[in-house]
């Protein structure tokens, strides 16, 4: 069976929904940058979950195309990937306060109904903890950072206030983006 593409309207909305789940991402980035130390709690909450949401509308109008076209159902909740589901509603699971600990240094875990999965999770934590050491030293973490926040500062036509929350290294990376994503303007003669 020949596939066909994606359909223009439906290829139009998804990429506006990735668009806006990266300014959503950004955000998020943006403040957890210690100028923003007075609402980071709700802030990255907020743009994650935000960004989480618009993802799912945009998986959910894929999904809408699958079931309408004919995709099998068990082959729509494979790539749905229905078993990696969370529900925020439900908060925490017994195991993130484990994996939290281990990220920021707390004391493994005792007197749990899973111990095996407490420790693994304060080992994941842990292990999440050493690899932001060296978050400078990754060179497609700081890429990724710098797209992100070159992009915002180019929609928000605001590429001075990079310097006034990232760290200098980023700042330039992200504004050398930004420069990039300038609309060429036509020569003059």
């Amino acid at each position: 069976m020949e596939e066909t593409p994606m359909p223009e309207p439906l290829r139009r909305a998804v990429h506006q929904l990735v668009a806006e789940a990266v300014t959503n991402c950004q955000e998020v980035l943006s403040h957890t940058e210690p100028f923003a130390a007075h609402d980071w709690k709700r802030m990255t909450l907020y743009r994650a979950t935000d960004a989480a949401d618009t993802m799912n509308t945009a998986a959910m109008l894929i999904a809408a195309y699958c079931q309408d076209t004919d995709t099998p159902k068990d082959q729509l909740d494979g790539f749905l990937q229905l078993s990696q589901q969370r529900n925020r509603a439900w908060g925490p699971r017994d195991a993130d306060p484990a994996q939290l600990a281990g990220l920021i240094g707390g004391p493994a875990p005792a007197g749990s109904a899973e111990p095996g999965v407490m420790m693994m999770r304060y080992g994941r934590g842990h292990r999440q903890a050493d690899q932001a050491q060296y978050l400078e030293n990754d060179p497609q973490k700081l890429f990724t950072a710098a797209v992100l926040h070159g992009l915002k500062a180019r929609l928000c036509d605001d590429i001075d206030a990079l310097d006034d929350y990232l760290p200098p290294h980023i700042a330039r990376m992200a504004r050398k983006v930004a420069e990039a994503l300038e609309e060429p303007q036509p020569a003059t003669t």
